[in-house]
């Protein structure tokens, strides 16, 4: 299997349910509905279709379909995907909740842009965060088949460097991994809020991809936090994983800073 497709195999089959990233910000609110309720017809409808929208809309300022500093209008986010402007501004409110986006009044929403300051901010709050989901986890002693979906994407981030190196599969195995670790944790406040700092330094990790060591070290890193999970040594978990999130995010604030990038 190519690196590319195990890749997508570790995304598609581990990256399910309500700690995917499109849906882990609003999974205690459809907890909390009473679907026995008359209304919650209706309200669910609704739901689905702000979600829908704030996906898709979400999606595409990560893939920088909207770059950093533009300014959008509702009814123009509404006419292309095809829905009433109602849902829009609801999923402008939540992605302005999610540092992505300011709304301007009467003036539609800016996407937001990310300073080198902003990028160190985010990776301090990630140190935080992440390394108490590792602990968290190995914690809970899980099996080697419960960590199937980290495994998957150590196997394919070690693959995806062999021979030509495809970055792309790389970072798509990347996040599989983060995205998996924050559902595994087993606290789901802890998994929003680490996924919503994780989304706003989504653009900055793919921008600066290309100007970054071979992440060799990185994936040996992410294979030894599975290792130490797996042998239930909570402490060794947790110092590699603070290690990993400290050296990576020194790592690409230096690159910004030595290529004078302003804005992300």
């Amino acid at each position: 299997m190519s690196a590319p497709e195990l890749a997508s195999q570790a995304l598609a089959n581990h990256i399910s349910g309500p700690y995917t990233r499109e849906h882990v910000l609003t999974y205690t609110l459809l907890d909390s509905m009473d679907l026995n309720q008359p209304h919650a017809t209706v309200n669910s409808r609704a739901l689905r279709s702000t979600e829908t929208v704030y996906a898709r809309l979400k999606q595409q300022i990560l893939d920088n379909r909207y770059p950093p500093g533009a300014q959008i209008l509702e009814s123009e986010v509404a006419a292309e995907l095809s829905a009433s402007r109602t849902p829009v501004r609801e999923a402008f409110v939540r992605l302005q909740q999610d540092g992505l986006l300011e709304i301007v009044p009467r003036h539609g929403v800016r996407i937001s842009a990310l300073s080198p300051g902003d990028m160190r901010e985010i990776y301090e709050v990630l140190m935080s965060l992440e390394p108490t989901a590792v602990e968290l986890l190995a914690a809970r002693r899980p099996d080697r088949a419960e960590l199937a979906g980290l495994v998957d994407s150590c196997d394919a981030m070690e693959a995806a460097l062999e021979g030509e190196p495809d970055l792309q599969a790389w970072a798509a195995a990347d996040e599989a991994f983060h995205l998996n670790l924050a559902k595994l944790c087993g606290n789901r406040r802890l998994a929003a809020m680490i996924m919503q700092v994780w989304d706003q330094a989504h653009r900055a990790r793919m921008f600066t991809l290309s100007l970054r060591p071979l992440p060799l070290q990185s994936t040996a890193e992410h294979r030894a936090v599975v290792e130490a999970i797996l042998a239930g040594d909570v402490e060794h978990a947790r110092e590699i994983y603070h290690a990993h999130r400290k050296r990576g995010g020194r790592e690409l604030t230096t690159i910004i800073e030595r290529h004078g990038i302003q804005r992300l």
